[in-house]
């Protein structure tokens, strides 16, 4: 039987619907038919506006976010698709923090979907730092089907891990 470590937290119903997909040989293919598109959102600039802008729509009032970029050092095994963090120092007597949020670069080459989903999940995290009932009540505001989403983004992952004989005609 297949270890699915991104599928763990889920029912074994739905891990053994993605192992006959992948028994089948089509879950890229699956994958494929419900995120057919590639985003466009290619550098660390355009994923400042990316966030700034999803920002602006649903977090007017969290605080500023100083810096955005895509990083090949995140380690995904860890689940570190994205990072937000907070980075202090003193300056003239005063304390200030610095916002940035990191996103993992496999996503450069991922549905806009995926990148959505990451983005709007380090984005709750200006408001809510643990993940809790009102974090992912944050999320849900900002994107309805996050949790969809997420699992979907899960079974992503446990694709692009496969052995390349299964996967080899679905590659990006």
């Amino acid at each position: 039987m297949i270890a699915l470590k991104y599928l763990q937290a889920y029912p074994a119903t739905l891990q053994d619907k993605v192992r006959e997909l992948i028994a089948q040989e089509r879950l890229g293919e699956h994958l494929a038919k419900r995120y057919p598109g590639r985003h466009e959102v290619q550098s660390d600039r355009a994923l400042y506006a990316y966030v700034a802008s999803l920002k602006q729509q649903h977090l007017k009032n969290a605080p500023a976010i100083d810096k955005v970029l895509y990083d090949s050092k995140l380690d995904v095994l860890r689940n570190a698709l994205g990072l937000h963090t907070a980075i202090s120092r003193v300056q003239g007597g005063k304390l200030k923090a610095k916002k940035e949020i990191r996103v993992a670069s496999l996503f450069k080459a991922a549905a806009p979907e995926f990148l959505q989903m990451i983005v709007v999940h380090e984005l709750a995290h200006l408001k809510e730092i643990d993940h809790n009932k009102a974090f992912y009540q944050l999320c849900q505001y900002m994107l309805p089907d996050y949790h969809q989403r997420e699992f979907d983004l899960r079974v992503y992952l446990t694709w692009r891990e496969l052995p390349s004989t299964i996967n080899v005609n679905h590659r990006e």
